[in-house]
């Protein structure tokens, strides 16, 4: 379905059917359809009153804005759906309507439909981490050996690769997804406890009933009901706030190199994108733009769930009713940033030609620090390092580079020859393990390329 409006930055296409209200409909029907067939397996409800509740579970012949309306003035989305729900089916068969909802609460409809949401949203999130990740292997390899500026404080550092820093985004996204995928997992729990958790209403078949739920729905089945224990959506929450914040740190870098200052690497544009309304030379980072403000709400989001998680008893006021429009609005600010930072990657375009320029336009006085060192053999650390704090000022100063400054100082040439001098601003002789240390992040990443080379090197040993 077509996203709101107001949600336009907000969420995907994808996720946004996902928490649409025929999708949510949908989702508690699945639940009392669900109920009511297990339920006439085990000879708790007549089979004629399961299928008489699976034919008027369709989402067409229900009044949404009805739903709505009712569910403000109850409280909860499951006491205006079974409402609805047993009207329908008693319009059809009355003995049937008598076996609506049986032996369950409205929060189990209600979680369980939550839950049942977060199942359909995480294909759709993991797809994009997929090609995201997919994409920022390829430019860590491509760009292995593109030296550029490092940049700490935001002021120029002696030089990295342009591979090293996309296997650090890649590293951490490739974390938040694991993390995230665990969390899923842990939470992907069928809802069922009836009135305060213990099944009463459903004597000794009630662990039973609860069991062939969570299959019937492809769920897991936990030890317990779980109404106002609400860890486990709390980790997938947290492991959402931790993975966009990954995210932001990409887009956030992303949008200092595309700075005209900078112009390092630009974000793929075309027919739409990135434009101005006024300025036609602007090509503007909007997947970052998008990613950035995902990242930006989601700490008060993260910060509203945990709040609520203080519940009382077996059944809260005010926490529980609070957690859907968080978690949707958690779910597609993610789903969000991750499908744009995987638009991005696939088609950032990288500028190696500027990365050299900018590089070189530091006159060499990002090699202070390896000619501190040099000399720190022969002088001792302190007297080095303001030895070269007077040369990399007089280098800015004169315009000159920092090797033509320290040729000219006698205290220098004593301990350096011309050759040492002369190899001080060569940038690809002072990457330290730059490589080591993307290649390693790689193979962490597990990806399908870096496993074929460990089984081809585990071969090769063999």
């Amino acid at each position: 379905m077509p996203v709101r409006l107001i949600d336009s930055l907000a969420s995907t296409e994808a996720l946004a059917e996902v928490f649409s209200d025929r999708s949510i409909l949908q989702a508690m029907l699945d639940f009392e359809t669900a109920l009511a067939q297990v339920e006439a397996r085990l000879k708790i409800i007549p089979q004629a009153a399961a299928d008489a509740i699976k034919a008027s579970a369709r989402t067409d012949v229900f009044d949404i804005a009805a739903l709505s309306h009712d569910t403000l003035r109850a409280g909860t989305p499951g006491i205006a759906l079974v409402k609805a729900l047993t009207g329908i089916v008693c319009s059809k068969d009355a003995a049937a309507a008598e076996f609506v909802h049986w032996g369950a609460t409205s929060q189990d409809v209600a979680d369980t439909a939550l839950i049942l949401l977060l199942k359909r949203a995480q294909p759709a999130i993991e797809a994009d981490l997929v090609r995201a990740e997919v994409a920022l292997w390829r430019l860590a390899e491509q760009h292995a050996h593109t030296i550029m500026l490092g940049r700490t404080l935001l002021q120029a550092a002696p030089p990295v690769t342009f591979g090293l820093k996309v296997a650090g985004w890649l590293a951490s996204i490739h974390r938040g997804k694991e993390r995230l995928t665990q969390t899923f997992s842990d939470a992907l729990l069928v809802q069922f406890g009836g009135a305060s958790g213990t099944l009463a209403a459903l004597g000794p078949q009630g662990p039973a009933v609860a069991r062939g739920l969570a299959q019937e729905l492809g769920l897991t089945c936990p030890d317990a009901p779980w109404h106002t224990h609400r860890d486990r959506l709390a980790a997938v929450v947290c492991a959402c706030g931790v993975l966009t914040g990954s995210l932001g740190k990409v887009a956030r870098d992303v949008t200092l190199l595309m700075q005209g200052e900078v112009s390092e690497v630009a974000e793929p544009g075309g027919q739409g994108r990135g434009g101005s309304s006024t300025m036609p030379h602007k090509r503007n980072p909007i997947g970052c733009a998008v990613t950035l403000a995902a990242a930006n709400r989601m700490p008060g989001l993260v910060a509203s769930f945990l709040s609520a998680m203080v519940q009382e008893h077996e059944r809260a006021v005010g926490g529980w009713q609070s957690e859907w429009p968080t978690i949707a609005a958690v779910i597609q600010a993610t789903g969000l940033a991750v499908a744009s930072i995987a638009e991005i990657a696939e088609g950032l375009a990288v500028n190696s030609t500027h990365m050299r320029a900018n590089l070189d336009a530091t006159q060499g006085t990002i090699f202070a620090e390896k000619a501190t060192f040099l000399l720190a053999k022969k002088l001792g650390r302190n007297s080095a390092q303001q030895l070269l704090e007077h040369a990399t000022r007089c280098a800015l100063e004169q315009g000159r580079s920092l090797a033509k400054v320290l040729e000219e100082m006698p205290e220098v040439t004593r301990h350096l020859d011309q050759a040492a001098l002369g190899k001080l601003e060569v940038a690809e002789d002072y990457l330290g393990s730059a490589d080591t240390f993307r290649t390693q992040q790689l193979r962490a990443s597990g990806l399908p390329n870096t496993n074929k080379k460990k089984q081809q090197n585990k071969k090769k040993r063999d």
